[in-house]
């Protein structure tokens, strides 16, 4: 099994003219017989015969760099009008209103539609995407379908596995890997789709079979501005352009509104209202997960053990499940499945090197999920819950007090640390998390440090969870991301106290 960097490229070669790109989006112009074999938007990895769409960015025009991306090969820019007056080169130059609109359907035409060959499934909301994402294929493979996954955690080709920039990549990368996973007869595709993609139209020209809904609670406030908005940008996902079903929950008041307004034919999960199309007749929790029957769309009775930690993975794992069968595995193969599932990595994954207290990492990095995931380790322990958090630098501030809250709640020993600060300053970072300093709490802002202090203060029975980071192997400090996994860094501590 390969992990790479970069998207994995399909072997088929992909060849369009300047002519034929210029019909496609509406401009009535001819150009000379220029070809053009791969498209992008980086100039940095520009290479020879690709077409270079410049965009404006937040602070500098991607025109800027059009000459880098033409002296590695680049033989035509798309761009809008401002960017086409910082380009001085005779090579053609297409000129659209919104180029960014445009990424998607270019990448998407130029890969023939790689979208149409693969039964696929969307999945967006705050928490729960990844989970769920995986959950739907693992399914899929239990059913020895050949399978592709792209999200957080990564892109997966049929067991081959690419580290992800972004949970949802851009356009012109997104068709590229779905073509790819369509070469290699990649039957179902399931995909994170991020609220930031919609927002930037990164999924434009993707098409999806169904759509999936787990919730909004706060998040991203720092690019959508406020909740409505941040709600929007989800709605966007559930139109005819994009998907043909939708599956929504309804337990969350977003959901439940999306439920009534999606342009979609929509189906309802819940984990408790029968009158859902989903939902649980009755779930019994077990030391190692839940005893489950779900109820589904048509009267379908789905039951067996449940292999997962948490309140909210019912929620995940219904979803998962009524997105596998609105896919078309059988609901009685799905029943045999359940002992089988597991959760990916990061998502309350244990770190056991033979200590006497329970470890746990997971990616939590909301309010929401910072309580569910504190409560989950609270009914898995009768001693202490020892918690280790951090905010993120460069992203929403507004959330960093009510984070700062939801530690303190839900455990006996809050741990402040630092995530990745990026270009702040970690000690503000804390600072607004903490607000004022209260009793049963550390600061530490060294990360590596933090984690040996919760280990050092556990005892038999306790539970050290370490929040925020999950599977990331890297800690983002002033541009630089240093090698850092919460995982190996917990178990690390243990062992050295041992």
């Amino acid at each position: 099994m390969s992990n790479q960097s970069a998207p994995l490229m399909p072997v088929e070669s992909f060849t369009k003219t300047v002519d034929e790109l210029a019909r496609f989006v509406g401009i009535d112009k001819t150009f000379e017989d220029i070809s053009f074999t791969g498209v992008t938007l980086n100039s940095r990895t520009a290479s020879a015969g690709d077409l270079f769409i410049a965009l404006p960015g937040a602070k500098v025009h991607g025109a800027t760099f059009a000459d880098q991306a033409i002296s590695q090969g680049a033989v035509a820019v798309v761009t809008d009008e401002a960017g086409s007056h910082l380009i001085h080169t005779d090579i053609p130059v297409l000129v659209l209103r919104d180029p960014r609109f445009w990424v998607g359907p270019i990448a998407s035409w130029f890969y023939r539609n790689p979208f149409s060959a693969i039964d696929s499934v969307g999945i967006t909301g705050t928490n729960g995407k990844t989970t769920t994402a995986s959950l739907v294929e693992q399914i899929w493979r239990l059913d020895g379908r050949s399978t592709g996954f792209i999200g957080t955690i990564g892109i997966t080709i049929d067991g081959d596995e690419s580290i992800a920039s972004f949970t949802t990549p851009e356009g012109t990368d997104l068709h590229q890997i779905v073509s790819t996973m369509r070469e290699r007869h990649v039957r179902n595709m399931v995909m994170e789709v991020s609220s930031h993609a919609l927002s930037q139209h990164r999924v434009t020209g993707a098409r999806f079979r169904v759509v999936g809904f787990t919730n909004l609670t706060q998040d991203h406030l720092d690019f959508h501005g406020d909740m409505e908005s941040y709600f929007q940008a989800k709605a966007r996902l559930f139109t005819p352009d994009f998907a043909e079903l939708a599956l929504v929950n309804i337990d969350d008041p977003y959901g439940a509104r999306l439920h009534g307004s999606s342009k979609l034919p929509t189906k309802s999960y819940s984990r408790t209202n029968k009158k859902a199309d989903w939902f649980y007749e009755n779930f019994e929790e077990a030391p190692t997960g839940f005893e489950i029957q779900i109820r589904g769309a048509g009267g379908v009775l789905i039951e067996g053990h449940l292999p997962l930690l948490g309140l909210h993975n019912l929620d995940n794992a219904l979803l998962a499940i009524g997105l596998a069968v609105e896919s078309g595995v059988d609901p009685i193969a799905v029943a045999s499945y359940l002992k089988s599932l597991h959760a990916p990595v990061g998502r309350l994954e244990p770190v056991n090197v033979g200590q006497k207290f329970l470890a746990l990492v997971d990616y939590a990095h909301t309010p929401d999920a910072v309580s569910r995931a504190l409560a989950t380790a609270r009914s898995l322990t009768s001693g202490r819950v020892i918690a280790v958090l951090g905010c993120g630098g460069d992203r929403d501030k507004t959330k960093r007090p009510i984070m700062g809250a939801a530690l303190r709640a839900g455990s006996d020993l809050a741990i402040f640390t630092s995530d990745n600060p990026r270009s702040e300053d970690p000690t503000e970072i804390l600072a607004e998390m903490i607000g004022t300093p209260g009793e049963n709490e550390i600061v530490e802002v060294d990360r590596r440090a933090a984690i040996a202090t919760a280990v050092i203060e556990a005892a038999p029975g306790d539970c050290v969870i370490v929040l925020g980071k999950g599977h990331e192997r890297g800690q983002e400090i002033k541009g630089v991301k240093y090698p850092f996994d919460d995982r190996i860094e917990l178990a690390r501590a243990i062992e050295e106290l041992s």
